[in-house]
């Protein structure tokens, strides 16, 4: 397994199938929706599915065991079932999705190796979602977590992204999950830096601060040494990797774009680097040297001293000001 010069394993891949999405969520980064047609073959800009499998085989000769396929919304790729069945036996395989292709094609994914997924629900209420998510698919999307249920694609983690126009709706997404069997909860930090609007962020530590009274047990997840917090039936969890120094430290992925570019981190588009023609050949000097080449931090947290150490970068932490 390669390490990094900060010693991280990386033990996972996150491969985004497109940058189409049927969806226009409010907090999103991505610039438009891109063919929203549905389900189809490989874009011309887009790896298909021979390249996302040989990518697959090669990283597993350096010990990678954890896939997750997002987009965009990856179930707009028609040979997303092939390419699941194509994953090599020795990965764990899931996928981040906004559920409303889940109806009808959930067996046929667990069928072909998928065995979890995380699917967007920012709301329970049908209006605040829609205006969310400008999508009107609220009702599908309902459909589609039973489908995963359904089809054995459990734990169902929702993602449930924390800003202004949603935390009114945590405390009614928290009693959902505590009281539905197969569910857990994914809040998530919102992050201002890559998508502007800073004025609809709010402080994620009210929100660590009421499910702990909330919990009938908390736990800490080894992985970014997350808070767990158990309550009823489900359990909860926050992504919060601004300002928290150990989400970064803790990082074993390695991210790839859909049009084929490595990076070693999600939230950074300044370290791209192609695999060519994806050889095997060419896979492999990009991973090592993608691997070899990852910050500590995806932003500007932490910036190179004078003695060539890391050091805290505290103008980058100020909060960005507000124009009127």
């Amino acid at each position: 397994m390669l390490e990094d010069a900060h010693g991280r394993a990386v033990s996972g891949v996150r491969i985004s199938l497109t940058d189409r999405c049927n969806f226009n969520c409010v907090y999103c980064h991505n610039e438009g929706l891109g063919d929203t047609r549905g389900p189809l073959d490989p874009q011309d800009e887009e790896m298909d599915a021979a390249d996302v499998i040989r990518f697959l085989e090669v990283v597993e000769e350096y010990g990678v065991r954890k896939v997750k396929f997002t987009g965009g919304e990856p179930m707009l790729r028609s040979d997303l079932e092939a390419i699941i069945a194509g994953v090599p036996d020795s990965m764990e395989v899931s996928m981040t999705t906004n559920g409303t292709y889940l109806p009808g094609r959930a067996e046929g994914l667990r069928e072909a190796g998928l065995q979890r997924v995380n699917i967007s629900q920012d709301a329970l209420d049908r209006e605040a979602f829609n205006t969310i998510t400008q999508s009107g698919a609220y009702d599908q999307v309902l459909r589609g977590v039973e489908a995963a249920i359904e089809a054995g694609l459990t734990p169902v983690k929702l993602n449930m992204v924390v800003f202004e126009r949603t935390a009114g709706y945590v405390e009614g997404m928290v009693e959902h999950v505590a009281t539905t069997p197969g569910l857990q909860l994914q809040l998530i930090e919102y992050m201002p830096e890559l998508t502007g609007h800073p004025e609809w962020n709010i402080d994620i530590g009210r929100v660590h601060r009421w499910l702990a009274e909330q919990a009938d047990l908390v736990e800490r997840r080894p992985m970014h040494n997350r808070a767990r917090y158990h309550i009823g039936e489900g359990m909860v969890e926050i992504v919060d990797p601004v300002e928290n120094p150990t989400f970064c430290a803790n990082c074993h992925r390695v991210r790839v774009t859909h049009d084929g570019y490595l990076k070693g981190c999600l939230n950074r588009n300044d370290d791209l680097r192609p695999m060519g023609q994806m050889t095997r050949s060419e896979i492999r000097a990009a991973f090592e040297e993608t691997v070899a080449n990852r910050v500590p931090f995806y932003g500007e947290y932490l910036v190179r001293g004078a003695d060539g150490g890391w050091e805290l970068n505290e103008e980058y932490l100020q909060p960005p000001a507000v124009s009127d």
